[in-house]
């Protein structure tokens, strides 16, 4: 099979093919909440995702980054009305002031964060989040945690409620934007290298890398895929309060990235649908309410549902379609486990020049 043509990519092709036809087929709530709020987490998530499988680093500041470049834009579009510095500028101004200073502050605190490894890294990622959302919540020049309403979006977007698949199509190009950035960047000789650090830093210094170096500007680019999922969520909800980058949220995308698979780009959106369906359907599921799982303990739900997802497949739900995908494979060739199909499903999918993350499969599997 040529290297274009992998099942990987030929799967791609059909979700994506098929999210470009769902509106055609669907309600408008699927389309503007459902859909449309899976593909902007799946934005967020997948900024955690790349930092975790391609530079071995969890970071728990990607909720912070998400919001900050909502709250920079709160703050230059609105008029009045609101908290915040209601400066009145052009919606696309707003963008470019939101996605422009996110990644600077992803670069300074990627910057501080970049001496640090493993669960000090985690724990020091944490503490972002957590002062950023101290900061909105008090500073009521910015914000407070009533938080900034009526954010003003451009006129092709309309009102989600009214137009919600214009907000979808740009949520779905967004998506393919920082999906396809990501993946290329990881084979370029800096995705490389940063790969390079997440197997082996001992060796990478020795070789002469500056690690702090890398692990800043990879900080800096994950950054910038997390300010577009701001620019998307202020969009679509037309306000941002400190509540959305409170612990709860920042554990949320977490979730999300370690359901859909954390060491797989595709995961973040797919563990995003998965969410975002649990959390508006859950309340629909017979007997659930009866054990004392209903709506009003959806986090208990998600806990047991993350639990056993794990315990089934450590890579999440694209690990347990890994899995569904082999033994298919298995029962076609008529090969026993641990005989030569096992290795030929791997290889035949793998890409040149990406090696797998620490401790698994890679994305290409």
């Amino acid at each position: 099979m040529s290297r274009v043509a992998t099942p990987r990519n030929i799967l791609l092709v059909i979700a994506l093919a098929l999210l470009l036809v769902a509106p055609m087929f669907s309600t408008d709530f699927v389309v503007g909440f459902v859909l449309t709020q899976a593909l902007l987490f799946g934005v967020a998530a997948v900024s955690l995702t790349f930092l975790s499988a391609y530079g071995g680093m969890v970071s728990l500041a990607q909720t912070l980054m998400f919001g900050f470049c909502g709250f920079v834009i709160g703050n230059a579009v609105t008029e009045g009305g609101s908290k915040g510095l209601n400066l009145g500028l052009d919606p696309w101004i707003g963008v470019a002031l939101g996605v422009g200073l996110t990644v600077i502050l992803g670069f300074l605190l990627g910057a501080i964060a970049s001496r640090s490894s493993g669960l000090y890294f985690l724990m020091i990622t944490l503490t972002f989040g957590v002062i950023g959302f101290y900061f909105f919540g008090q500073v009521t020049t910015f914000s407070g945690f009533g938080g900034i309403n009526q954010i003003v979006a451009p006129d092709f977007i309309g009102e989600p409620g009214e137009f919600p698949e214009r907000l979808y199509y740009v949520s779905l190009g967004v998506s393919v934007f920082a999906y396809a950035l990501l993946r290329y960047l990881v084979r370029t000789p800096f995705g490389l290298a940063l790969q390079g650090l997440r197997d082996d830093p001992v060796r990478m210094s020795s070789l002469g890398y500056n690690l702090q170096v890398l692990r800043t500007v990879s900080f800096a680019l994950a950054a910038f895929v997390a300010s577009l999922g701001g620019v998307l969520f202020v969009w679509w909800n037309r306000q941002i309060d400190p509540a959305s980058i409170s612990i709860g949220e920042i554990l949320a995308v977490l979730i999300i990235a370690v359901i859909g698979g954390i060491k797989n780009l595709e995961g973040a959106w797919i563990g995003a649908l998965f969410f975002v369906v649990a959390n508006n359907y859950v309340r629909d599921v017979p007997g659930f309410d009866a054990i004392g799982l209903g709506e009003d303990r959806f986090n208990t739900l998600i806990g047991v549902i993350f639990l056993i997802i794990v315990l089934v497949s450590p890579d999440g739900l694209v690990g347990i379609g890994s899995m569904i995908g082999r033994l298919f494979k298995r029962d076609r060739t008529g090969d026993e486990p641990g005989e030569g199909s096992l290795v030929g499903a791997r290889t035949g999918e793998e890409e040149p020049g990406v090696s797998a993350p620490e401790g698994g499969n890679s994305e290409d599997d």
